[in-house]
Order: C-alpha cells, then structure tokens, then sequence
C-alpha cells in the first residue's frame, strides 16, 4: 500500500477540528459554555458539525468535479455527473433538525466514499486517496454519529 504523502493527511486531519471540536464540546459541558458565550452558539456542539459537514460535502463534490477533468468521453461525462451529488445531497438533505440534518450528513459522506472508490477504480485519483478518504470519512462518521444516537 502506498503510503499517503504529509501535506495531504496533515490537511486532512486539519480538516476534522470542526468535528472533533463539535464531539468535544458535546460531550463536555463547561466546554460548551466557554465555545458558546467565546464563539457563538453555532460554534459548538452537533451545530458546527452540521453546518461544516454541509460545507466539505459541497467541497468534495468540486474535487470530484476536478477527478474528472482527467477523464475522456463518456467516463468524463459520467464523473461530472457524479461529481455534483455530494454538494446536492448537503443542500437538499440537511434540514429538519440537528437529529435528520446529522443522520443524512452520515449517508452522505458513505455515499461520498462510494463515489471515492468508483473515482479510484477509473484511475482518475492519486493511489493513496482511499485511505486518506477511508481515515477522514471514519472520524467524520463517528463525530457525527455522537450527535446524533448519543
């Protein structure tokens, strides 16, 4: 397996501190006291997990989007296609509450493995994107599911 290079993961794990810090401050009330009166109330708890979700879903569909610029024909056509659902899945699917906003941003980042690997399986992503995509999404996965079945 090749191993995934320094930048990509030191980002990526940067990129999980909105859900982590959404756990922590969750789980631990004093915390929640200090992010809500320091930050906002939108920056604590399942909130800011929510609102951030929404927005790496949207992000990750213009990095599909950009996977398939490296695809010719119908293969192309099918990435872009592909490519616009995680950003549709977060605008559609993230209301009604923190419990089903939460729940759909689960099945939307699985769903966004699914396009990972199919993306991977064409060829059109680095070799080390799935396990950098299968670490990120396991965290992002757990986060979340605290806010919602705990």
């Amino acid at each position: 397996m090749m191993r995934i290079p320094a930048a990509p993961l030191i980002l990526g794990l940067a990129g999980l501190i909105p859900f982590v810090w959404g756990v922590a401050t969750y789980l631990h009330g004093p915390l929640a006291n200090w992010g809500a009166a320091t930050l906002g109330p939108r920056f604590v708890g399942p909130y800011v997990q929510l609102f951030y979700g929404s927005v790496i879903l949207s992000f990750m569909s213009g990095v599909l989007w950009g996977f398939a610029t490296k695809a010719r024909s119908r293969q192309a056509a099918t990435g872009y296609a592909l490519s616009v659902i995680p950003a549709l899945w977060a605008f559609f699917m993230t209301g009604g509450g923190p419990v089903s906003a939460g729940t759909n941003l689960i099945f939307g980042f699985a769903g966004l493995l699914i396009l990972d690997y199919a993306f991977s399986l064409w060829g059109l992503t680095p070799p080390w994107w799935m396990r950098l995509r299968i670490l990120l999404t396991s965290i992002v996965v757990a986060c979340l599911a605290v806010g919602v079945w705990i």
